[in-house]
């Protein structure tokens, strides 16, 4: 007796933790199967079954228990597994899909941002009206690429035929666009039409995408530049004043403020920023050519004057203020750039010369004596603002009577003070005064001129810029 005593008292006990476990929706009153002492319990399971039962609520029910036929049920419990625990690949994914959402909305801003449209009424500077207008002298007429015949800084020169003329074609990859349209709107301007300047033909677009070239099509000369013609030959004492004169014409000219010119219209000022010997094309009868405008700048009256960088052009020609920095953004200042350029130019041109008895060195540039041919920048800042060294004038050279008036000439054109500078066109004079007196005098003139210009320092002549 008393083991099923404690048996039952265990196992209700069981019974009754279990049925706490089974969500227990409701508590009736007992109806009658069960002891007064009783409760009669209804319980559900998570299925909605519903299962009788009884359960003790006080100590003279926890008695009856005693009796083997009291009617009580117990209901069935299902056990149920926990849920699953997520992979490690799905909170990678749940993790990183915002972050990657937030990349592409700021990607797709960005993009739009950079493919917007410009403002109404806007205008980029840089961005290119459109190609040009078939050119009339060029048209469907067929053009052939011969052979190249130099290279640049902003492409490659090539001799090409059209038609029964030979004509120079200058390429521009797509990237150096700019310096195309710049040259391209210099050729273009009114007045630039003249014997010691570059013939333009015609400017053209050619390919398509990136395949794009940029082509400048321009008169041809066989002889090349100054500085081919200087390295395989030396120049007489006529051939040097013809060169040399042209040359000042033909700055002195590109220099000059036209307010008609040939019914064309205002031709501005224009500076030509890279002047030097490379730039100076020979025609046939040696007359001087100035090509090569992309880093020409206008001026022009009432506007500015556009691009003006101040450390542009070819490094050895660049005049002490340009190497220093201390550019006055005016136009007369970038016509003494010139003169100064011209002035090694010149040199360049006496070096070559075989008027006098000694010898004829080989052809170097300026400064390529003092600090070789490829000087740095620190290193002209050294010797040219520094030092204030020049090419040096060899003893032999001022035997001659034109070629040390010369001398003096250049000295005046490469003069560390900007503004005691000629200007291309008193040059231009100089050198045809020059060359007058010396093939039209007589010996004992010549001894005069020699001396007077030798022994006796000139008073500095004012700039006519």
């Amino acid at each position: 007796l008393v083991a099923n005593i404690l048996s039952l008292t265990v196992f209700c006990l069981i019974w009754q933790m279990e049925a706490q476990l089974a969500n227990l929706t409701n508590t009736v009153v007992c109806d009658g199967t069960c002891q007064p002492t009783l409760s009669a319990l209804e319980w559900r399971d998570s299925r909605g079954l519903v299962a009788p039962g009884c359960a003790a609520d006080s100590a003279a029910a926890f008695l009856k228990v005693l009796f083997p036929l009291l009617p009580c049920s117990f209901p069935i419990v299902i056990y149920e597994p926990p849920p699953p625990t997520p992979s490690l690949l799905n909170i990678l994914v749940y993790s990183l899909l915002p972050i990657a959402v937030l990349s592409m909305a700021i990607l797709l801003a960005f993009w739009m941002y950079r493919h917007r449209k410009p403002p109404y009424g806007h205008v980029d500077i840089i961005e290119d009206p459109g190609p040009p207008p078939p050119s009339p002298l060029v048209g469907l007429k067929p053009l052939q690429l011969l052979e190249i015949k130099a290279r640049g800084r902003f492409g490659c020169v090539w001799k090409a035929q059209l038609m029964n003329d030979y004509v120079a074609v200058k390429i521009f990859p797509i990237q150096d666009k700019q310096s195309w349209q710049s040259e391209r709107e210099i050729f273009n301007t009114p007045g630039m039409k003249h014997e010691n300047l570059l013939q333009f033909i015609a400017a053209e677009k050619r390919g398509t995408n990136l395949e794009t070239e940029l082509w400048l099509i321009t008169a041809f000369h066989d002889k090349g530049s100054l500085t081919d013609y200087l390295k395989g030959n030396i120049i007489s004492w006529n051939e040097l004043c013809h060169v040399a004169e042209t040359m000042a014409r033909g700055l002195s000219y590109l220099h000059e403020d036209v307010p008609w010119c040939k019914g064309e219209g205002h031709k501005p000022a224009i500076a030509h920023r890279d002047f030097k010997s490379k730039n100076v094309l020979l025609k046939n009868d040696l007359t001087a050519v100035l090509a090569d405008f992309g880093l020409a700048v206008r001026f022009e009256p009432g506007k500015p004057p556009g691009d003006t960088h101040g450390q542009v052009g070819t490094r050895r020609y660049m005049a002490p203020e340009v190497l220093e920095g201390a550019i006055n953004f005016q136009r007369d200042a970038f016509l003494r750039i010139d003169m100064y350029a011209m002035g090694l130019v010149l040199w360049e041109l006496v070096s070559r010369c075989r008027a006098v008895d000694g010898p004829v060195d080989e052809y170097m540039l300026p400064f390529e004596e003092e600090i070789g041919q490829h000087p740095s920048l620190e290193d002209l800042q050294e010797v040219v603002v520094h030092k204030k060294m020049r090419p040096v004038f060899k003893d032999h050279w001022l035997k001659h009577p034109g070629l040390a008036q010369l001398c003096v000439t250049i000295e005046e054109c490469w003069d560390h003070d900007a503004e005691a500078r000629l200007s291309a066109g008193c040059v231009e004079e100089r050198i045809a005064q020059i060359r007058k007196s010396v093939n039209g005098t007589t010996s004992d003139c010549l001894v005069s001129i020699v001396t007077s210009v030798t022994n006796v320092d000139l008073p500095p002549k004012e700039s006519s810029i």
